[in-house]
């Protein structure tokens, strides 16, 4: 849904923000990407973030703190932030997608059965459904990318 929505998004496009309390679709995607990233490599595989350990970080001109990936950030902050070229930006997309769809095709029923710390689920979850927390964040934001880019350009992205 994402890549389909940004396609034919031109960069300016990509970092506008309808308004001073909202999220831009380039802000979204690597808030998406940090969170699948940290939540893929680092609390179920047990690895290095894609964000550090391929250097991801210093392409977004950002610190290289593997916990920052946007929650609670102020509208001062988002306003700040600046996104690299699209280029950039939907490389690590795609790569943190890339890895984290071959490390989950290569899970077990016992590694989606494994408990683990999960602070936006009560207490220890098993990875199946802390899984369906991911997906369900992933969606959302995806749908606000799809939005943000119907808002902007107008429907037909999805056709």
């Amino acid at each position: 849904m994402v890549s389909l929505a940004v396609a034919e998004v031109d960069d300016a496009t990509l970092t506008a923000r309808p308004n001073e309390n909202s999220n831009s679709m380039a802000w979204l995607i690597w808030h998406m990407t940090r969170v699948m990233d940290r939540f893929i490599h680092f609390r179920i595989a047990d690895q290095p973030q894609l964000w550090n350990s391929d250097a991801w970080n210093d392409r977004f001109s950002m610190p290289s703190n593997p916990q920052e990936y946007g929650l609670g950030w102020s509208n001062e902050q988002t306003a700040a932030w600046k996104s690299p070229p699209k280029g950039v930006l939907m490389a690590y997309f795609d790569a943190v997608n890339s890895t984290a769809a071959d490390y989950l095709n290569s899970m077990s029923e016992a590694d989606l059965d494994r408990e683990i710390p999960f602070p936006a689920l009560p207490d220890m979850v098993p990875v199946r459904k802390a899984l369906g927390n991911l997906v369900w964040d992933n969606v959302a934001h995806g749908g606000q990318v799809a939005y943000l880019r119907g808002f902007f350009q107008g429907a037909g992205w999805h056709r």
